[in-house]
């Protein structure tokens, strides 16, 4: 296709944000990119539409828009998300969420809904006519090629990103032109007790390892330890600032890597102005489709897997719950059970589970007797390998219920365990 022709086709898909509201109709379904790549221009200004009872499905949604957040709304729209945030939890009254794994979220939608609209977000058009998704494949090329109308934020500071995330201008139905910066994640300082655990994390890392890193004070501080280390590489659903750390210092490198060797692999990208640049035009960073990069049996693949999660609490016989305090939801499943399974069945590979020994200043533990009434399990016992608090790190994978609890009793803060060893005795448990 002729340069003139691909222009004159991208004037012609041009509009403004009043007419994509005026295409909603009644009850349809709308799907949005997630948290790097939201929509913002349109999810701003969603609640001004005509079109009631739509459905609107988002992923860790990085403002309180109004058509989810104002009550005035909430009899016109239902916010489904398959991961929350602050402004989901402050507005769960309207936001509901979707069990899920993260590498079946897009299918599992596409195989149960018919979607109506898919609104995303892309760099400028090359030449040649095609955008990239940018910073952001987690569900979004599956979704789009299955919805009746796609509809592109076109932004100069969206990183044009190498790997699955082309979109030609034929396969586009509408554009916006905006201008606004990306979400950015805060990169936390880890405290003392995130330092602890992360030298413990950091131990059962070897040279040559594959790792997955999330975001939060304990990855971060894994990060900071492993300066030692030598030729890890990446497969992650998640770039992160801290990546960008350990490949200028020489730590990773990709090398080792049994799959996409030389690559880093993830599904998206979320951090600071420094990553957006880092990754913008870089071949050595391939966004990959999430149902590819989190399908476990793909994972595993990658010899010496490891795979570093963090979690709310786990029960002594080994059930994690990383989602939700009772029936209060929380945050989501994510990948978090797909890099644990990939790391558990990866030759050399360790699912690890980290987190701090108590919540609430010290006044509870986060292991636990028994997950409160109506906690999700996240990981399943049958499936936890590693526990890891800043009193040491334990394997689990094969134990028997009383050795595990035993086990992580040795792990919990010493203020709860004399406690938590008579309840795992009235429990049966030991």
């Amino acid at each position: 296709m002729r340069l003139e022709k691909i222009r004159e086709l991208y004037k012609r898909k041009l509009i403004d944000i009043d007419s994509v509201l005026s295409l909603l109709k009644d009850n349809w379904t709308i799907v949005v990119g997630m948290t790097p790549m939201e929509p913002k221009m349109f999810l701003r200004n969603l609640h001004k539409t005509q079109a009631n009872g739509l459905e609107v499905y988002t992923c860790l949604n990085t403002e309180p828009y109004e058509f989810c957040s104002n009550p005035k709304y909430f009899e016109r729209f239902y916010n489904y998300s398959w991961f929350f945030g602050p402004y989901n939890r402050k507005s769960s009254r309207n936001t509901f969420y979707v069990p899920n794994n993260l590498h079946q979220a897009g299918t599992n939608l596409i195989d149960s809904s018919h979607i109506n609209v898919f609104v995303g977000v892309a760099s400028p058009m090359d030449a040649k006519g095609f955008f990239t998704l940018s910073a952001s494949v987690v569900y979004e090329k599956d979704v789009l090629e299955n919805a009746d109308i796609v509809i592109l934020e076109v932004n100069p500071k969206a990183p044009r990103t190498h790997g699955d995330t082309q979109i030609h201008i034929t396969d586009v139905d509408y554009l916006i032109e905006v201008d606004y910066d990306l979400p950015r994640a805060e990169l936390l300082e880890p405290t003392d007790i995130e330092k602890k655990i992360a030298e413990n994390i950091v131990e059962l890392i070897e040279d040559g390892s594959t790792i997955q890193l999330g975001i939060g004070g304990i990855p971060n501080a894994v990060a900071k330890f492993l300066a030692n280390k030598k030729d890890l590489g990446v497969h992650t659903e998640m770039f992160t600032e801290s990546m960008i750390d350990l490949f200028e210092s020489g730590v990773i490198n990709n090398k080792k890597k049994t799959l996409w060797n030389g690559k880093f692999v993830c599904t998206f990208a979320y951090g600071s102005e420094r990553m957006y640049k880092f990754v913008d035009d870089n071949p050595s960073v391939l966004f990959l489709r999430g149902r590819y990069v989190n399908d476990p049996y793909v994972i595993s693949q990658n010899e010496k897997m490891v795979s570093i999660n963090t979690a709310l609490m786990v029960d002594l016989t080994g059930n994690v719950c990383s989602e939700a305090l009772g029936t209060t939801h929380y945050s989501g499943t994510g990948g978090q059970l797909d890099t644990h399974r990939g790391a558990v069945k990866s030759k050399g590979g360790k699912g690890i589970i980290a987190m701090r020994s108590t919540a609430k200043d010290g006044q509870v533990s986060t292991i636990v007797p028994l997950l409160p009434q109506g906690s999700p399990i996240t990981v399943p016992r049958q499936e936890l390998d590693y526990v890891v608090t800043e009193w040491g790190a334990v394997k689990l994978r094969g134990l028997p219920v009383r050795k595990r609890a035993l086990a992580l009793i040795s792990v919990a803060h010493p203020d709860f365990r004399e406690t938590l060893l008579q309840e795992a005795k009235k429990l049966g448990i030991i």
